[in-house]
């Protein structure tokens, strides 16, 4: 399998199993990926996603061997095959559970797209960030949605154009990651923001997460708007009720 799947603890883990290609991207890892994420929406007890590469490295972006045979395929052959990674990134998006990306080693291409494509992005200190398509005569197309959504056009195009690699720290600064971890305890630390999500009540969760992403794009009525809803939706909910009821008895 090029994709391991475990479940513990209401914390699903995809981890991308190409250690010898640096996880690359495959069509056939592509398309587990979205079979898992589609999973994951209809189970239950998954409350959380972990997603995470074996070996080395997060991963290296596109398989490049499957990515040069590709050029004798027709335009709209091949823009349908793009699509699958697509997919994977809106699937992302529009699930109504915390994905977060666990990053060790390079996130690069396509990689790095799945890491920011990521509601949470935990990296290691050592670990590196980069858009190196450039180098090999390609753009990197649809993770730049991504990418000047996070850091702003001028960055975005200074990171494209160039190709150059970003340390965790600087992609930290730069909006592409949430927290930069020491090499050293960082399963721990992991696991203290994995647990408590998982933890946490899915519905406020998933609010949280719909709100964030409906405001791109609306401009400030629109967002109190918009907000003053999804508030009116959680003081229904009975995880509110309940939490709030517990609280005012302490």
């Amino acid at each position: 399998m090029t994709l391991q799947v475990g479940l513990d603890s209401g914390i699903l883990t995809l981890t991308l199993n190409r250690p010898d290609k640096r996880n690359a991207l495959s069509a056939s890892l592509i398309g587990e990926l979205n079979s898992e994420l589609d999973r994951a929406e209809l189970d239950a007890d998954v409350r959380v996603v972990a997603i995470r590469g074996a070996g080395k490295d997060f991963c290296a972006g596109a398989d490049l061997e499957e990515l040069l045979a590709s050029a004798k395929l027709s335009p709209e052959e091949n823009e349908r095959s793009a699509l699958q990674l697509g997919r994977v990134f809106t699937r992302i998006r529009a699930l109504p559970k915390p994905v977060v990306a666990v990053v060790h080693g390079r996130a690069l291409a396509g990689g790095a797209g799945l890491a920011t494509a990521c509601d949470l992005v935990l990296a290691t200190e050592s670990a590196q960030f980069g858009y190196p398509e450039i180098q090999r005569g390609f753009v990197p197309a649809m993770v730049m949605t991504m990418l000047v959504r996070l850091t702003g056009e001028r960055r975005a195009f200074d990171l494209v154009a160039t190709g150059r690699l970003l340390s965790a720290e600087e992609a930290f600064v730069a909006g592409l990651v949430s927290r930069v971890i020491p090499d050293q305890g960082f399963e721990a630390a992991v696991a203290s923001v994995l647990q408590p999500l998982a933890a946490s009540s899915a519905s406020a969760l998933a609010l949280i997460k719909r709100l964030l992403y409906e405001l791109d794009g609306k401009d400030f009525a629109g967002g109190i708007a918009l907000g003053a809803r999804v508030n009116a939706l959680a003081r229904a909910h009975p995880d509110f009720q309940t939490a709030v009821a517990a609280f005012l008895k302490k």
